[in-house]
């Protein structure tokens, strides 16, 4: 019978939780319709925020000169995937300066 505790708990692993960086130039209140959108595209592959994913969200207020400090905050926390996009699929950070930060 202990054999068999043993066995059991040394098969429960922690899951690791992905955690997803969303970075935005614009203000969340610009932004509330897109990131609705993505949280609610999340709920329908099963994630919930808080439980089995985590999301860190950072917004520029309209001010871009601000996303490459985002940017490398995202990078420092080693969040899985950073998901960035604008108005009109414009992202929120070029690609060249994104690939700086690895």
């Amino acid at each position: 019978m202990l054999f068999a505790l043993c066995s059991s708990t040394e098969a429960q692993q922690p899951t690791k939780i992905p955690r997803i960086g969303y970075l935005a130039a614009a203000s969340l209140s610009a932004n509330a319709a897109r990131t609705e959108a993505f949280r609610q595209g999340l709920r329908e592959l099963g994630y919930v925020e808080g439980k089995n994913i985590f999301v860190e969200w950072r917004y520029g207020e309209g001010k871009r000169d601000r996303m490459p400090a985002f940017a490398a905050e995202l990078v420092r926390l080693k969040v899985d995937v950073i998901v960035t996009g604008g108005p009109g699929d414009q992202p929120s950070l070029p690609r060249k300066q994104l690939l700086r930060f690895q």
